[in-house]
């Protein structure tokens, strides 16, 4: 069975020193989704015949990395079109800005982190100040229920608020081997070391936005349990598994997504408790 690590335990601090090790193999997920991203700070190719669907930029650093994982795969980064992103923080959208200079890319974005996205980490409710990218601009905002279209696929954006205040998770259906899955892209689900749930004066909504998000979660169907972090869903260990040819594909994973939304949920009642006595 897939272990996860406490949510509140991912190591952010260390991912914005970079310190450590980006580099991890380019690889098909399944059908038409491609992993290019860093060892946990994930990036995804979806391929179409009308240009291609990048999920999460990352940091600055991270698009060498992802140039070079779309080129070993043999697509062509310049055809990128749309770039989306699971939530404004500097490990998952500080690269949008030159991936947009360098492909023309539309760059698609929650109203909830369009401010931060624009200001290059200006305005976010707990970060401002310790976290900062080139700001770039978004072409689309997108709420609860938008569709985002290209080439035949359709991806959905399901907002679920509390990591950050427009913290989006996608989803859409993937073709692979004669069947269809539901693919889910989580955006982000843990509290930030130092958030205060009951007291968070740039953000005094926050628990009740925590609520709805799980209701969002608990409600999605996901056979393909994906995210902004590789390790919500064992990433490493998956690839293992798939690069040895295991069968059913290991990313095939509805109980994993199902136990690390419960786990997550978990967490956030129990900060809450803990605040309240």
């Amino acid at each position: 069975m897939t272990r996860y690590l406490p949510l509140l335990l991912l190591p952010l601090t260390l991912f914005a020193q970079g310190k450590e090790d980006p580099r991890f193999p380019a690889y098909r997920i399944i059908g038409n989704i491609y992993y290019v991203g860093e060892s946990d700070i994930t990036s995804y190719l979806i391929t179409t015949p009308k240009g291609n669907i990048l999920i999460n930029p990352g940091f600055a650093r991270t698009v060498p990395i992802i140039r070079q994982g779309i080129a070993k795969l043999g697509f062509r980064f310049e055809d990128i079109k749309i770039v989306l992103n699971g939530q404004a923080h500097e490990d998952h959208v500080g690269g949008a800005a030159e991936i947009k200079e360098a492909t023309g890319a539309q760059i698609v974005v929650s109203e909830g982190d369009t401010a931060v996205m624009e200001g290059g980490g200006k305005g976010d409710f707990h970060f401002e100040g310790r976290m900062s990218w080139k700001p770039v601009k978004v072409d689309r905002q997108v709420k609860e229920g938008d569709t985002v279209e290209l080439g035949g696929v359709t991806l959905v954006a399901h907002i679920t608020p509390g990591h950050t205040k427009g913290c989006t998770t996608w989803t859409m259906i993937v073709a692979d081997g004669g069947r269809k899955y539901n693919v889910v892209f989580v955006g982000g689900t843990s509290i930030n070391p130092g958030v205060i749930l009951t007291n968070e004066p740039k953000y005094p909504a926050i628990a009740a936005d925590y609520a709805k998000t799980w209701k969002i979660l608990h409600a999605l169907p996901c056979d393909v349990f994906l995210g902004a972090h590789g390790v919500y869903y064992g990433m490493i260990a998956k690839y293992e598994r798939l690069k040895n040819g295991d069968k059913p594909n290991p990313f095939i994973d509805p109980a994993g997504y199902k136990r690390f939304v419960a786990e997550s949920e978990k967490e956030y009642l129990d900060q809450l408790a803990a605040e309240r006595k």
